[in-house]
Formats: C-alpha cells, structure tokens, sequence
C-alpha cells in the first residue's frame, strides 16, 4: 500500500503527471478529480494518483504505462 502522505509535493506533482498522461485528461475525468479535492492542490494530486494506483496496482514511475512517461522537465 502506498503511503501518499508520506510524499513529498513535488513528487507528487510528477507522479500526477505520469498518471494523467496515461488516465486521461478529458473534461469528466478532471471534474471527477476536482469534486473529490475541493480546490486543494495537493488534494488533486492525491486523488489522481490514487486513481492510477487503483487500475495498476502502484506508483505510476512504478508500474503500467505511467513507467513508460518521459517528463519534459522532472
């Protein structure tokens, strides 16, 4: 089980990314991560993240196609 809270913000930020790269970023899907982290940022990211967890089982720089993401600038 990964332990979110125990994440630094900025890795965070690039697991997010990682995960909505390979999720998806239609209007649904960040309307869904928005209603679930009322306007907290950090919050946002969390949800994303955990979205990803729950379809591939880990941190998306761990497993599933989120391991494939090459990040501009990590």
């Amino acid at each position: 089980m990964v332990d979110l809270e125990k994440i630094q913000l900025r890795e965070l930020q690039l697991e997010s990314a990682r995960a909505l790269a390979t999720l998806g970023s239609t209007n649904y899907e960040l309307s869904k991560f928005n209603k679930e982290s009322s306007h907290n940022s950090q919050q946002w990211y969390k949800t994303v993240i955990t979205a990803y967890i729950a379809q591939y089982g880990d941190l998306p720089s761990k497993v599933g196609p989120g391991k494939e993401v090459k990040l501009i600038l990590p």
